[in-house]
């Protein structure tokens, strides 16, 4: 009588051994939260980090990725202040697109109405009625 059952030592094998990866390294094998991090402390100057010790503090000692994508909004603010919001949204966008696949699905980015490029020919507002050359009628 044999000890192990030809189903239960396969199953066995196939619980201890080592598989190959079936598909190609992600954005998750290319990025880790130690690339982010150096990232997100590259963007700002010494000025300031001389400014906001507390913010270079909390993305310093961020414990997981969770963490330091909640920081980008602090992150934006300090950009914002000294280099403009446009130039701060295209520095964070270039953060925000290492955490691909990181993050959980609830935690991604969605596309912002405000990123689309809108043209007043493309609006539909109506005619101020005050500003035209229209008069009611008494």
């Amino acid at each position: 009588m044999r000890w192990f059952k030809p189903n239960l030592r396969s199953s066995l094998h196939a619980i201890f051994s080592a598989g190959y990866p079936e598909s190609a390294p992600t954005a998750a094998m290319e990025y880790s939260i130690e690339d982010i991090r150096q990232a997100m402390l590259g963007m700002m100057t010494d000025l300031q980090d001389a400014k906001f010790p507390q913010l270079v503090r909390r993305i310093r000692y961020a414990s997981d990725v969770q963490a330091l994508w909640f920081l980008r909004g602090d992150l934006m603010a300090v950009l914002a202040g000294s280099h403009g919001e446009a130039a701060a949204r295209e520095k964070i966008d270039l953060v925000s697109g290492m955490f691909e696949d990181l993050l959980p699905d609830g935690l991604r980015s969605r596309p912002s109405p405000l990123s689309a490029i809108r043209h007043d020919d493309d609006l539909l507002i109506p005619p101020n009625p005050r500003n035209s050359g229209f008069r009611p009628s008494s």
